[in-house]
């Protein structure tokens, strides 16, 4: 039950365990205590600090220093620069995000028996059958409705009035009290996220947890990987302390998120024509609607209605996202006194979001100083979806009442009315108009039959090298269509579980 903070000491901490995962989000965590549960000495070395709920901070502002990656600032090179956000803190992204749980669907594992050679029948059930005893552990259920709010109210009623597919989301939440505040990590503790559960449970089994620890490499020899090793780092001052080496007896899962783990694997050295590609996502938009009454978005759970009626064609998810001022700020264009009325109806938007069943790639490279950089721009078949969807956002929010929407697209009107569709119709397709970020990333490190286009197999074991795996989002080869926490969580089971039944 050891934890291993920032150190200053001039000596190297080394510890040996039976397994060791990098990362402790959704991947790290549930591997990490998979092996826990089965007897095995585990250490979770993780790059973020570890914060409790009641040490997350107040504002967004704190959130970007405290619990995000670089503050946030990272973007992706391409035709545009859309924000690439990911956490840096114990629990990784299961901290920061809405805590969305989505089954995987059935049509992925045929896409992935069509595209990247799955061979292994028994995957849908095995990940369905880990899903089901996921959600049993982290308390999964529809949001209550005393505290959906009127901004998830007003969605799933304009879906009804246009005949679209919706429901009340499922989110790994015990107890939602509806303070709107997922995005910045719940101080109330009702989001079960793996650093209030699953990394808990690895302490009390006996596990080792290190935090403020970034791996910098791979420990290995011979193409055999032995453990890892890098330098503790001050959480605020960034300043470098003790040097660590992890070694395992069995082997290292490698779970540090889509732009990290290849990061990793560069790093040591490690061969693969296929590490770095892949990279996919889900890129989204929002829209904001105007209403003559209060909507107050500062009430409510985060994200509370979602729509996958258009998973399949033209490839969009709906959603709602309630957000604080200090973002919603950003989009509310002008200055001065023009901006400050804009700010003043606060109270009266509600903001909507269609996020992409992208097919445009990219690419996870080493940029300035080693940190990762991502590569990617959507193609015109994707800019087309996203055009879409915030026409079917428009849609939504005049259906229910409201006086203007706006939708962010350099070109068009700051706000427009309901007569004014058709301005946005014909929105330009230029990925610079759009305000865009990349959520849900996927790739970087996938998982194939064929050792020349993926990095590892469908055990998540990395081709070439013995005990080395990878256990998260960067070993999905595809977009889902829906959050894909609850995959990376089944899959990372999967993985561990299969690994033990190996080594036995």
């Amino acid at each position: 039950m050891t934890h291993y903070a920032f150190q200053s000491s001039p000596e190297c901490l080394e510890i040996e365990v039976d397994y060791v995962v990098v990362g402790s989000g959704a991947g790290g965590g549930s591997a990490a205590v998979t092996l826990a549960r089965g007897g095995r000495s585990v250490a979770v070395v993780e790059a973020g600090a570890w914060r409790d709920p009641e040490d997350y901070p107040f504002t967004l502002y704190g959130a970007f220093r405290d619990l995000f990656d670089g503050w946030g600032a990272s973007v992706t090179m391409g035709r545009a620069l859309s924000p690439v956000l990911q956490a840096r803190t114990m629990g990784g992204t299961t901290v920061i995000n809405s805590a969305i749980v989505v089954r995987t669907p059935g049509d992925i594992f045929d896409l992935w028996v069509d595209q990247v050679g799955l061979n292994d029948p028994t995957m849908a059930k095995s990940v369905w059958t880990y899903q089901d005893q996921i959600e049993a552990e982290l308390s999964v259920c529809p949001v209550p409705s005393e505290a959906l709010g009127r901004s998830n109210e007003l969605a799933l009623q304009a879906a009804e009035n246009l005949g679209i597919e919706r429901h009340v989301i499922r989110r790994n939440v015990k107890g939602c009290i509806g303070h709107a505040q997922c995005l910045q990590g719940c101080r109330a503790g009702r989001k079960q996220s793996t650093n209030v559960t699953w990394i808990p449970e690895v302490r009390r089994r006996g596990g080792t947890v290190l935090s403020c620890a970034p791996v910098t490499r791979l420990m290995h020899k011979k193409g055999h990987v032995r453990g890892v090793e890098g330098r503790f780092i001050h959480p605020q001052t960034g300043k470098k302390g003790s040097r660590f080496k992890v070694r395992s007896r069995r082997a290292v899962i490698v779970a540090a998120s889509v732009t990290h783990s290849p990061m990793i694997l560069w790093r040591s050295g490690l061969k693969s024509p296929a590490l770095g590609k892949g990279f996919r996502a889900h890129p989204g938009t929002a829209t904001l609607g105007s209403f003559d009454a209060p909507v107050d978005m500062t009430f409510g759970a985060t994200q509370g209605m979602a729509s996958t009626h258009f998973r399949n064609e033209p490839g969009l998810k709906l959603e709602t996202l309630n957000m604080p001022l200090e973002l919603i700020a950003g989009r509310l264009s002008g200055a001065g006194t023009t901006l400050m009325q804009r700010v003043r109806e606060y109270r009266h938007l509600a903001l909507w979001v269609a996020a992409v069943r992208a097919q445009s790639v990219g690419s996870i490279r080493p940029g300035f100083g080693g940190k990762p950089q991502v590569f990617y721009t959507m193609n015109r078949e994707d800019m087309i979806r996203l055009r879409e969807g915030s026409i079917q956002l428009a849609r939504l929010f005049f259906s229910v009442g409201a006086k203007a929407i706006m939708p962010g697209v350099h070109g068009l009107p700051y706000a427009l009315g309901p007569d004014q569709l058709h301005q946005l119709e014909n929105a330009p397709l230029d990925p610079r108009a759009w305000t865009s970020i990349l959520t849900h990333l996927f790739g970087g490190c996938t998982m194939g039959a064929d050792p020349r286009s993926s990095v590892c197999d469908f055990d998540g074991k990395v081709y070439g090298t013995e005990g080395l795996y990878v256990a998260d989002a960067s070993i999905i080869p595809s977009v889902l269509g829906v959050n894909p926490q609850h995959t990376i969580m089944a899959l990372a089971r999967r993985i561990s579980t299969r690994l033990m039944e190996q080594n036995e």
